[in-house]
């Protein structure tokens, strides 16, 4: 199994309100409670909810052949929609917002099934759960033919297992804010299908 490392000693630094993760949006703080459904749930069972919501309930934009990119938490629970590193903002702003220490995680993978399909980076969390102690990498891209990916304390089941042979990569880092590259890509462009197929960052 990977070796996680924080980027950032300081467990704040994974609790922090930004601009991509604004937790404090009413709509966020409104689905944090819907999600807690006003009954004592672990921290545990919420962050199960948290997941499955995003995974099973905010659609990847690729996947509905949507052309609108949402970049914060907020615009991708308004509009039920995002990539990968849309929905990883709203996981991250759901658990952030009931204090759950959140990150973020990147793999270099093919954009197809093959080298020669080009190369992208993808996002997914990683979760601080305190009952255990220790980080979880959990991926929220959502489910499809051939992508399987489940919440899980124990052994990963992530959306995309890397493939060495074919060049992709698992960073081991666990970032306390969303890449750059990643956030950029989002802000400035305007077709999803077009951005997915050409405009993504190959590499951190």
């Amino acid at each position: 199994m990977l070796k996680l490392v924080c980027e950032s000693p300081h467990m704040q630094d994974y609790l922090n309100e930004l601009e991509e993760v604004d937790f404090r949006n009413p709509n966020i703080q409104l689905k944090m409670h819907e999600l807690l459904d006003k009954k004592p749930l672990s921290e545990m069972e919420y962050i199960r909810k948290a997941y499955e919501f995003v995974r099973d309930e905010i659609s990847h934009s690729w996947d509905i052949l949507s052309t609108r990119v949402t970049r914060t938490a907020s615009e991708a629970l308004e509009h039920k929609e995002g990539i990968c590193y849309a929905k990883s903002n709203l996981l991250a702003a759901l658990l952030r917002a009931n204090r759950i220490p959140t990150g973020f995680c990147y793999q270099r993978l093919t954009l197809g099934d093959t080298p020669d399909t080009g190369y992208c980076i993808h996002a997914l969390n990683a979760v601080y759960l305190s009952e255990l102690n220790r980080w979880v990498r959990l991926d929220a891209r959502g489910n499809k033919a051939g992508v399987h990916a489940e919440f899980s304390t124990d052994v990963e089941q992530l959306a995309f297992p890397v493939r060495e042979v074919y060049a992709e990569q698992d960073y081991p880092t666990i970032y306390t804010k969303p890449n750059l590259q990643t956030m950029e890509v989002l802000k400035k462009s305007n077709d999803c299908q077009y951005m997915c197929l050409n405009e993504l960052p190959v590499e951190i």
